[in-house]
């Protein structure tokens, strides 16, 4: 069992990444080479603009290269708590931006011929209770009474027809939407963005940015860049000059197991319209087939960092309740272990904007595949001149309280949500 992502492990040769030391000026300096980074640079170099990457690690290797690869409509909360929290309006407008994200995501798939095994076929909640089953149906009503006539209930009868397992009692579809291979995204995004002119630096953690004489120096790990603009895309990240926005997410770990390959006939059998799947309880799984038939399963098995000792523990956890799901894979090998951090925001809902003159985009909370693509779009826009093009921009972002970088509240939200789970 590898303890490393899957898609990352797979992903192709041949990004075009930058030898050299980090210097020059740029019309962009943009700090995290996950999608929001380098959908910003491709967005930016069409326009004529000179960009940098520099990500602390491997270009696509942060929560970008270590999801469960699905991009999908729907907001990352319940639609029918999200209206009751900020009315109808903003509802609709958060649900739209994230069907708006997935059309980017096709659209950029397309315009730049980026092979990853994109399937178009929709996601799948699936009801563990039969309460769960009323709230679905009911948030379905509200659903294509406002924002999306075309999604669809399909009751415990027919459940059977779309998951091969006991475990459910309905579910609510999605028809948009669908999946593809993250490392070959990240790779062919990368590539894109450098055909426009970007400069992509690995390794290249940023150690301060400072405001002189009218633009932006940027001390890295491989030299020194001047920028007119800046453009925060790190996600949670845990180290830099970044505390104004660690203290606004909790930086969840989600852990994802990867089996071996299985016959395909199996993989008809218990999972036959190749969908995203996720669960209806708090601490919820969810799982796809791969290109090449594996199942892949994850979820918050642990309230806890994502480091190698915790990762393989939750892969445990997470191959126990796969077992329990499909029984016919208890005994199935398991290829891959691997985890990741989530940056979540309070709401569950992005932030993006300006601190302090500088832009940021992040706070994707689980749903970041096609919003973060969508949003290094946006913000392209944004630095151009168009702050309307932001759907996030009249969101305030107070710090969450007590909470000053390191996240000692985890374990509390982690017993929380299992007690919910027994009593919802």
């Amino acid at each position: 069992m590898k303890l490393d992502s899957y898609w990352l492990d797979t992903a192709p040769a041949g990004l075009q990444a930058c030898e050299g030391p980090v210097d020059g000026h740029v019309d962009v300096a943009v700090i995290g080479g996950g999608f929001t980074g380098l959908s910003a640079a491709l967005a930016l170099g069409r326009r004529g603009a000179t960009v940098a990457v520099l990500d602390a690690g491997r270009i696509g290797g942060g929560a970008s290269g270590r999801n469960g690869g699905q991009c999908n409509t729907g907001v990352a909360h319940d639609y029918a708590a999200l209206r009751e929290q900020l009315g109808i309006e903003r509802a609709q407008g958060c649900y739209r931006a994230y069907a708006e994200a997935v059309a980017t995501v096709e659209r950029l798939i397309r315009e730049e011929q980026i092979d990853c095994d994109y399937l178009a076929s929709g996601k799948l909640k699936l009801a563990a209770k039969p309460q769960h089953l009323a709230h679905l149906e009911q948030t379905a009503e509200l659903i294509r009474r406002e924002v999306d006539p075309d999604v669809e209930i399909i009751p415990r009868e027919r459940i059977r027809s779309e998951v091969g397992s006991d475990s459910f009692f309905g579910g609510l579809l999605h028809k948009h939407g669908g999946q593809m291979h993250m490392g070959k995204f990240a790779v062919g995004l990368a590539n894109a963005a450098v055909r426009n002119g970007a400069r992509l630096f690995e390794h290249a953690a940023v150690t301060s940015i400072a405001k002189d004489r009218g633009a932006y120096q940027i001390e890295s790990a491989r030299g020194t860049l001047r920028a007119q603009h800046v453009l925060i895309a790190t996600g949670p990240s845990r180290h830099g000059p970044f505390g104004w926005y660690r203290r606004r997410m909790a930086p969840v770990g989600s852990f994802i197991i990867v089996t071996e390959q299985l016959p395909a006939e199996h993989l008809t059998r218990l999972l036959p319209n190749r969908r995203s799947y996720t669960t209806s309880r708090l601490m919820h799984n969810y799982f796809r087939v791969t290109p090449d038939s594996r199942l892949l399963f994850g979820g918050r098995a642990r309230f806890t960092a994502s480091e190698q000792p915790s990762d393989e523990k939750s892969g445990r956890i997470l191959q126990a309740n796969l077992a329990h799901m499909f029984p016919s894979l208890a005994n199935a090998r398991i290829d891959y272990c691997w985890g990741g951090l989530v940056d979540i925001t309070a709401d569950r809902l992005p932030r993006a904007g300006q601190h302090d003159g500088i832009y940021f985009s992040m706070g994707y909370s689980g749903h970041g595949t096609q919003m973060s693509t969508h949003m290094g779009q946006v913000m392209a826009e944004v630095i151009a001149g168009n702050a309307e093009a932001n759907p996030w921009r009249d969101f305030e972002w107070p710090a969450i309280p007590g909470h000053t970088g390191k996240p000692w509240f985890l374990p509390l939200v982690g017993a929380y949500f299992r007690i919910k789970d027994v009593f919802y």
